[in-house]
């Protein structure tokens, strides 16, 4: 699996504890966000969460490990999105169920608030479940069909419910779109030219003049 790390500002000196985290664990790890505070362009969680849409919607990554001080703005910035299903995970127990009933492709963490002694003992926790389970295969077993079916009808919803991508690129305005796709290296990560959709690969173009 590849998993993209997006730190914001307020939780940038976190983003060595999540790499730690999720170490040895067989997966490709991108660290796509801010790696330390101070850096520029500074990237809020209106930022974020659009990173994490544009890099899922791409297919560039399989899932995302993100957050802030408490884990809402993340969520609810990249909840905007089409095709994000993210879930807020404060403890292992929220990740073993968020992965088997929900299954997500975004998790948002709370790095600062409550983040205290062995944090990042639990940070590794989180990791040891959300990774132990089939995604959406629902939990109990008795609920595992109507899990399933509820999984795809929200699947359903959200490409029903937004825009196109390519809509959402082309109007995203400036102070949104444009710290994202100057961050050093994401732009990299999203390799426009190699997008298969015309439509979405001119309207990156297009944006970025």
């Amino acid at each position: 699996m590849k998993i993209a790390v997006i730190n914001e500002t307020s939780a940038a000196d976190r983003n060595a504890d999540v790499l730690a985290a999720l170490q040895g664990r067989g997966h490709a790890l991108c660290n796509a966000g801010m790696k330390k505070n101070g850096e520029k362009p500074e990237l809020l969680y209106i930022q974020t969460g659009l990173m994490a849409a544009i890099l899922l919607n791409l297919n560039r990554v399989d899932f995302v490990v993100g957050g802030c001080g408490t884990g809402q703005g993340f969520l609810n910035s990249c909840m905007q999105y089409p095709g994000v299903f993210c879930g807020h995970i404060l403890t292992p127990l929220d990740a073993w169920l968020f992965t088997q009933i929900n299954g997500g492709n975004c998790i948002s963490l709370a790095l600062n608030q409550g983040y205290g002694w062995a944090a990042n003992i639990n940070l590794s926790f989180i990791f040891d479940r959300i990774f132990s389970v089939e995604r959406g295969c629902g939990y109990p077993a008795h609920r595992k069909e109507p899990q399933q079916a509820s999984r795809q009808t929200l699947e359903q919803v959200s490409s029903v419910v937004h825009r196109s991508f390519a809509e959402i690129i082309e109007t995203l305005p400036d102070p949104v779109l444009k710290p994202t796709l100057e961050y050093p290296g994401f732009i990299d990560l999203v390799d426009i030219a190699s997008i298969p959709d015309e439509g979405l690969k001119q309207a990156f173009f297009k944006r970025l003049g």
